[in-house]
């Protein structure tokens, strides 16, 4: 796991200045590679551009010297940097022909791949990757992620300069990208508590979509093309369906194939079936003794932490439990919210836990992320059918009686789930799937009570459009799916690359931690997929087939009643963080994007219990970052 850099530009900045840049870039991304650093020069003059390579290493997998990078091919002149893991990477390199490999990482691999078959080399690689790949016959540069998102890579153009990394906040910090908030980002942020990709919280920065891979190729001018290499589908059922023989088999070798390391290899471990899973098949792998961790509160409603240790006995790992009280939090919040490379409603668990397992010498952690997605976890999945009937009925009355019955239920409560249903009564466009609704932060009309009306901004139109033709994308990949199908897809794109995965890579790298999450290797949730979504879901066995590849987690774990590895906020913002909150809302920094008292208004509802503290704390960490990150406008 590392960070990557680079820039692409004409003679209009001198080849040693581009150097200089790319070297502030990998040294804002210094938390992310501890172990080594390196600046490169790629290419000089090609058609009036030079080309610069950074890199910051996290050595996992040959602890040598020769994994430096950026990574030079002598045979091809071609280079690479690149950001993660490819877990089968020696059977793809005994698949190739005979090459004189001069190191046993994975990065040689994929650089010798690449030189071969281009991007189809992708095909071959199981794993999680974010890289820049020079390709010195061609005189171009293509960028490349892995299908799930799980490892982040953002680009910036102005029409002379190309730069990515691995974060936002390294291409601020090249001096480069100008410090303006992205007014589609803000909108996508308050609807749904992170930026949905391809925007990022800064006007002109763009993230490289899952699954694509993005080709810069210079000439006079400088032209990009990002087209799929793998897409996320949900077809209807085929009769050849996956066997839980099948799903039990591929989720298995998912786990084991990430214990691939040259680094000790630990677990996080909430106490829920997907962690409690992984610990399982981690065992069945012959892991060894395994690390676990896990947090836990001394607010018992919030506390799982009789279940994550009664896993750990059963398994017998070396369990390690981090305590936090109010006052913790409040030490940590600082630090916990400078890791975040953009804001996020979400992320702060995820910052604790690292943090955990990097003070106990680990460097990778597995977790049973992305679970609930592809094993239909969710309280949504269960009613997935009636809630599409029930979206169809809404679009047959007419608006303003919905819009009655919208405040008739705001008169009655004031919760998540009323919340929800006002949204889905209120909703102009009812042809958007129930499953967003589920993850809806603010309402369409609480976001324009918040927000000042918008100037025209032709930045912003183009960011809509980009974010409309990809949400339309991930539509039509499952248009044809049944209910079940269609709501996993959708999250799967969604809420797990766009929060979950996000916040576990910025909070995880922030203490130079990697983090592995086998339950979405790509096979698994290819097949998952293809099974009827009516068979995934049975009354009182919730993820019924994860559980069954786990073989024998106790009874306790997989009847009790699912929690979500959830801080408590609700008591926090009224104790301990309250003066923080209070004194985030007098700031006007934000005052020109949103309309005066905005935030005030939702701090006073939510104290009056009209709102949920998520609410509360998405502005919040909005307030923060921006003034954090971009007070140098």
């Amino acid at each position: 796991m590392c960070g990557i850099a680079g820039i692409v530009s004409r003679h209009n900045i001198k080849i040693e200045e581009i150097c200089s840049r790319v070297t502030a870039a990998t040294r804002a991304l210094a938390h992310r590679g501890p172990d080594d650093e390196g600046v490169e020069i790629v290419a000089a003059d090609i058609d009036g551009w030079n080309v610069v390579f950074g890199h910051r290493r996290l050595s996992i997998i040959d602890l040598s010297a020769a994994g430096h990078q950026p990574m030079r091919d002598p045979s091809t002149g071609d280079w690479i940097t690149y950001n993660g893991e490819v877990f089968n990477f020696r059977e793809v390199r005994a698949r190739m022909p005979e090459t004189a490999f001069h190191s046993e990482s994975d990065t040689e691999v994929l650089l010798a791949g690449l030189a071969r078959s281009g991007v189809e080399a992708v095909r071959e690689w199981r794993g999680m990757f974010a890289l820049g790949w020079w390709d010195a016959s061609a005189r171009s540069l293509t960028l490349i992620r892995d299908r799930l998102g799980i490892k982040p890579l953002y680009y910036y153009f102005d029409g002379d300069t190309f730069i990515f990394a691995s974060e936002v906040r390294a291409l601020l910090a090249t001096g480069l990208v100008p410090h303006r908030l992205s007014r589609a980002a803000i909108e996508s942020y308050l609807a749904y508590g992170s930026v949905q990709q391809p925007l990022s919280i800064v006007e002109g920065v763009y993230s490289v979509l899952p699954g694509h891979a993005l080709e810069f190729t210079a000439g006079s001018k400088g032209r990009i093309k990002q087209h799929p290499y793998w897409e996320l589908r949900a077809l209807p059922a085929r009769d050849a369906q996956p066997t839980v023989d099948e799903i039990s088999a591929l989720t298995a070798e998912a786990v084991k194939l990430r214990l691939v390391s040259d680094v000790p290899v630990g677990v996080f471990l909430s106490g829920g079936v997907d962690s409690s899973a992984v610990v399982a098949l981690l065992g069945r792998a012959e892991a060894g003794e395994i690390d676990s961790f896990s947090v836990c509160f001394r607010e018992e409603e919030f506390s799982e932490r009789r279940y994550a240790e009664l896993i750990a006995r059963h398994y017998r790992t070396r369990h390690s439990t981090v305590l936090l009280t109010e006052g913790d939090v409040l030490a940590k919040l600082p630090f916990a919210l400078a890791a975040m490379d953009q804001p996020s409603v979400d992320g702060i668990n995820s910052y604790v836990v690292s943090e955990a397992a990097a003070q106990a010498g680990l460097k990778v952690a597995i977790s049973g992320l992305g679970g609930d997605e592809v094993f239909a976890g969710y309280h949504f999945f269960r009613t997935a059918a009636r809630d599409e009937r029930r979206r169809r009925a809404a679009q047959r009355i007419p608006r303003q009686l919905r819009r009655a019955a919208a405040l008739a239920v705001s008169g009655i409560s004031s919760g998540n789930r009323a919340t929800k249903l006002q949204g889905l009564l209120r909703s102009e466009d009812l042809g958007e799937p129930v499953v967003r609704l589920h993850r809806r932060l603010f309402t369409g009309e609480q976001c324009e009570r918040l927000l000042a009306p918008a100037e025209t901004d032709g930045d912003s139109v183009s960011g809509r459009d980009l974010l409309d033709a990809w949400t339309a994308r991930q539509l039509a990949n499952c248009a044809e799916a049944d209910p079940v199908n269609r709501a996993s897809a959708l999250d799967l794109g969604g809420y797990m690359s766009n929060t979950l995965l996000r916040d576990t890579d910025s909070m995880s790298m922030a203490h130079s931690l990697e983090v592995r999450v086998p339950l979405i290797d790509h096979l698994l949730v290819e097949r998952m997929l293809q099974m009827e979504g009516g068979k995934k879901v049975r009354a009182g066995e919730p993820k019924w087939l994860l559980a069954a590849a786990a073989g024998d987690l106790p009874r306790e774990i997989i009847d009790r009643p699912k929690r979500g590895f959830e801080l408590p906020f609700r008591h926090w913002l009224r104790g301990a963080l309250r003066e923080n909150i209070e004194r985030a809302f007098n700031n006007p920094y934000l005052d020109d994007m949103f309309r005066p008292g905005a935030f005030r208004l939702i701090w006073e509802d939510f104290l009056a219990g009209r709102v949920s503290w998520s609410r509360v704390w998405s502005l919040y960490v909005l307030d923060e970052w921006t003034r954090r990150h971009l007070q140098n406008r």
